[in-house]
């Protein structure tokens, strides 16, 4: 694959230029409506169409292990539990091991999905709803509910470390429009209407690599007007390796524009904190990034988000 040099640094936006491209994303994702959002255009026939995508019957993971360590990117770990007597098992009779868990759906390491209630900006949800939904009890609208039947479609790989021949991106570098187009054109694929849009920056080779650090203040994602390339092709979903949102933020006055575009103006749900580390290769031998996927969120009816660990089938 021929590489594409690093593009030069994208402008920072003002808050003026994100309100302009903010309510110009509003208006091209007017077809995203109800409590499903861009999941509307996961219509049974291109359902159908997406199980053509499976040649081998290779099934990917593209999540990454719970994490239950402490560490910069995960003050808040997972709690998992044993909740049996490990001293019992041994004993004669019938015995069950068990255990339990608590997790923060939201951090920093975890791979996680993010309902359309996820992201309140001006006071309201996606559609223009109201945020007095979110109560203290759970959300009443949005909730990932939405996605009780599964999502299940075309999911497109797209590799910015790949196109730009390096193992990653370092924490603050941005995804551009440009870059996603240049890497349709190397990877021989094209991103089409109610596709499952997944960018790869490298981040969990990274962090594999080098170990964590603190996300929350450095980490490569898209840049805002990159979201223009999704709201052309009508995508149902993005996902990311890392939180989708570059830090810092290239937005004055907004930490998390992709967010607020992509959940609150587009009604993309996103996928955070995935891991392609599996499927990158796999397509890569196959000469093919586009595979069938399944992506199954908890039923969690009042929740923001949930845990996730989607399956590509090649």
């Amino acid at each position: 694959m021929v590489t594409h040099a690093r593009p030069a640094e994208p402008p920072r936006l003002t808050e003026g230029e994100f309100g302009v491209l903010y309510r110009r994303m509003v208006s091209r994702s007017a077809w995203a409506k109800g409590d499903r959002g861009a999941l509307a255009a996961l219509t049974p026939a291109r359902v159908l169409a997406a199980t053509r995508e499976v040649r081998t019957g290779r099934t990917v993971t593209l999540a990454a292990p719970v994490e239950t360590l402490s560490g910069p990117d995960n003050p808040e770990p997972a709690r998992h539990r044993m909740s049996g007597q490990p001293e019992e098992h041994a004993s004669s009779g019938l015995r069950f091991a068990r255990d339990s868990f608590a997790m923060n759906v939201h951090g920093d390491a975890d791979s996680h999905i993010d309902a359309l209630c996820h992201v309140i900006y001006d006071g309201t949800l996606h559609g223009g709803m109201t945020a007095r939904s979110v109560t203290a009890d759970g959300a009443t609208a949005l909730s990932i509910e939405a996605a009780r039947d599964g999502i299940v479609g075309r999911g497109v790989l797209l590799d910015i470390p790949l196109l730009r021949g390096v193992p990653w991106l370092e924490p603050g570098d941005h995804v551009t429009l440009g870059d996603l187009s240049a890497a349709e054109t190397a990877q021989h694929v094209r991103v089409g209407e109610g596709d499952l849009l997944f960018v790869r920056v490298g981040h969990r080779r990274r962090r594999g690599e080098l170990g964590p650090w603190q996300a929350a203040d450095a980490r490569a994602g898209l840049h805002p007007s990159a979201l223009e390339f999704l709201a052309d092709r009508r995508v149902a979903v993005l996902g990311g390796d890392g939180n989708n949102d570059t830090a810092p933020s290239s937005t004055e006055g907004v930490d998390f524009p992709v967010h607020v575009l992509a959940v609150h103006a587009m009604g993309l749900h996103l996928l955070d904190y995935l891991q392609f580390e599996d499927l990158a290769p796999a397509c890569e031998a196959e000469g093919r990034w586009s595979f069938l996927c399944v992506i199954a969120p908890l039923r969690l009816p009042d929740a923001t988000g949930s845990p996730v660990n989607p399956i590509a089938v090649l």
